[in-house]
């Protein structure tokens, strides 16, 4: 009897895992705090894969640090490791704004922003962000969108004006699983609006982008 072929999905799953050790190991160490805020969240959380992945957060702290950000708006918190990645690169007096509709998360939140040196500086704000954004004032230097997918057009369209030339615009979760890839069902909105939404970005005259393969695709638009 032979033995059974390997799962290919089994074999690509641990072949990615190695890729992204070996760049993990290659990469700059990642914060204690962080460690423990991933520790927690995975103990803790329901979907907690929402989390930005360990070398996703490392990019978005070496963005931000290029950047040096004056104001960073992040729209989608969760138990808020991308808002401690991001906060890696603030100026001496700079402030990251960080809207979640979820107050469950609240707690989790604010137990890991006051234990890190930008306690001062990340400004949380609770509630739904279509009708927080216009109430915020820019020019954000940076801007991370990870909240529900049907309305990232709208968030994008709302930031846009509040952002500096020359400022980032990164978008997450754009490739959803590989959803995009796909027409999509038409009950499924999500995937409808991101579709659309990877294309706006292309042709946007605004902005130059670039959409990276990394972990569930992460796009990077600098506002011309």
């Amino acid at each position: 009897m032979q033995d059974p072929k390997p799962d290919s999905n089994t074999e690509t799953q641990a072949v990615q895992e190695e890729w992204i050790a070996y760049a993990l190991s290659h990469s700059e160490e990642i914060p204690p705090l962080l460690n423990a805020l991933d520790k927690e969240t995975h103990q803790k959380i329901l979907q907690a894969r929402m989390l930005s992945g360990p070398l996703q957060g490392r990019l978005l702290s070496l963005l931000s640090q290029m950047i040096q950000p004056k104001k960073i708006l992040e729209i989608g918190t969760f138990t808020g490791y991308a808002s401690l990645c991001l906060a890696e690169g603030l100026n001496h007096d700079g402030e990251l704004h960080t809207i979640d509709c979820n107050e469950e998360l609240v707690q989790i939140q604010q137990k890991y922003f006051t234990r890190s040196p930008y306690k001062n500086q990340i400004h949380s704000h609770l509630g739904n962000a279509i009708d927080l954004l216009p109430k915020l004032e820019g020019p954000f230097d940076l801007v991370f969108i990870d909240a529900d997918k049907a309305n990232y057009e709208a968030y994008f369209e709302t930031i846009l004006p509040k952002t500096r030339k020359g400022g980032l615009i990164i978008s997450d979760n754009v490739l959803w699983s590989g959803k995009v890839l796909k027409p999509a069902n038409s009950k499924d909105e999500s995937t409808k609006a991101l579709q659309l939404y990877n294309q706006k970005l292309k042709k946007d005259p605004r902005v130059k982008t670039v959409l990276l393969p990394l972990r569930d695709g992460l796009t990077l638009s600098w506002v011309l």
